[in-house]
């Protein structure tokens, strides 16, 4: 039969698609027989022959032969003088084969018929990279940097997959150019319309917990176990690791000698800060080690009956007042981290505090909660050591309006005239 770029067209979907064979037939005979259907009412009573390597097709209806003047169905029945057209010796009862030729199908059925075949065949290499990449969530996975947006970077990996790193997945030093391999752990696919949408992102806590499994032996081989990670990502984070093995020092095997095993991890993040953390189950030593670099004097935990704000209970560290600033952090950070990591909230105090200071937290009344946070992310935990400070470094070294920093001194001003 006539061989139109219809069938012309098989070997390449399977060549370029990576289709295998039956999926290819299952598919062709899907889309004929809704053409057929769309023509003749049914496709219930007709064989369709496909070969795809070759780029045969034969389709066949399948009639019975009924009285002249008696047939009710055009398509099921076929009047004997019209069956005996094809063979003269047909009788009455008997069943006739006849081929149906693609083109007696007409010129816009067989378009269709293409368009259709294309459509199902890009669906099912859709369903396929869906189905591949969302068993790799969560996995580190690497592609090129093939165009660049205000809002994402556009990837392709070697198979010509598209893999979307948007703005807000990025490290805030990330600078790519056109070329550029990245890593990523793959944090989400998603199917939008019939297209897979693959979304990379490089500041998840599991990239960092996927790097350390590709960079230190004794993670991957699971001789060290990672049981908690906190990141601000390109800035600093905290991992605890534990190790079954009393012979195998978990920090250390991480950081490797003058930090050779973790300098890697590091560079890959963007000079990201990372602090290894020994894991305890003992909760006070674990704060404690969390709120490192700072030496923490005392920790008193007070567990909430259920957890509030994915918390489970309130710490109060006493600490050195030359250890406040260690604890808290630049902008708060190292508490922040801390306090995500153990999940707990944390709260420091000076040790030996002036019996004529109050802290903070005590003017929540008349101070909203936002704004001590924001003094406390500089280390001002108290009424006089807010107080102390000049109005214009606190300006500038917080995101309080002036107007803000100076109705707060005259509420602890009056605190202490009163």
């Amino acid at each position: 039969m006539e061989n139109i770029a219809l069938i012309e067209s098989f070997s390449e979907f399977k060549d370029n698609k990576s289709i295998d064979r039956v999926t290819l037939m299952s598919i062709l005979e899907e889309v004929f027989r809704a053409a057929l259907k769309r023509r003749f009412g049914s496709d219930e009573n007709f064989d369709i022959i496909i070969n795809p390597d070759k780029g045969d097709l034969e389709i066949w209806r399948n009639r019975v032969v009924v009285a002249d003047g008696m047939s009710e169905d055009d398509n099921e029945e076929i009047e004997l003088a019209e069956a005996r057209k094809i063979e003269p010796d047909f009788e009455i009862g008997e069943d006739v084969s006849e081929e149906v030729k693609l083109i007696d199908l007409g010129r816009r059925a067989i378009l269709a018929l293409r368009q259709n075949l294309i459509s199902k065949i890009h669906e099912h290499d859709s369903t396929n990279i869906f189905k591949q990449f969302k068993d790799l969530e969560g996995e580190i996975y690497s592609a090129e940097v093939h165009h660049i947006r205000h809002n994402a970077v556009i990837l392709l990996d070697d198979e010509g997959n598209e893999i979307v790193l948007p703005k807000s997945e990025q490290i805030r030093s990330d600078f790519f150019r056109k070329g550029d391999a990245v890593r990523g752990v793959i944090k989400s696919v998603e199917l939008r319309g019939n297209k897979p949408a693959i979304i990379l992102s490089r500041t998840s806590p599991a990239f960092l917990v996927k790097l350390f499994e590709q960079e230190i032996p004794e993670v991957f081989d699971g001789l060290i176990t990672i049981e908690g990670v906190a990141r601000i990502p390109g800035d600093k984070a905290k991992i605890a690791v534990d190790s079954y093995d009393d012979r195998i020092d978990p920090v250390g095997a991480c950081v490797g000698v003058k930090g050779s095993r973790i300098h890697g991890i590091v560079r890959e993040l963007g000079n990201e800060n990372i602090d290894v953390i020994n894991y305890t189950k003992n909760e006070q030593l674990f704060v404690s080690r969390a709120l490192s670099p700072a030496k923490v004097t005392s920790v008193d935990i007070k567990l909430y009956e259920e957890e509030k704000n994915g918390k489970k209970g309130r710490v109060n560290v006493l600490l050195k007042p030359e250890e406040v600033s260690k604890a808290i952090g630049r902008a708060g950070v190292n508490i922040r981290l801390a306090s995500e990591l153990t999940g707990y909230e944390i709260d420091v105090q000076r040790e030996g505090l002036e019996e004529e200071d109050v802290e903070l937290t005590e003017f929540s009344d008349e101070i909203e909660a936002w704004v001590i946070e924001e003094f406390k992310k500089i280390g001002l935990d108290t009424a006089k050591s807010v107080l102390e400070k000049d109005v214009s470094m606190l300006v500038q070294r917080t995101d309080l309006e002036e107007e803000t920093i100076l109705d707060v001194q005259r509420i602890l001003r009056e605190e202490f005239e009163d």
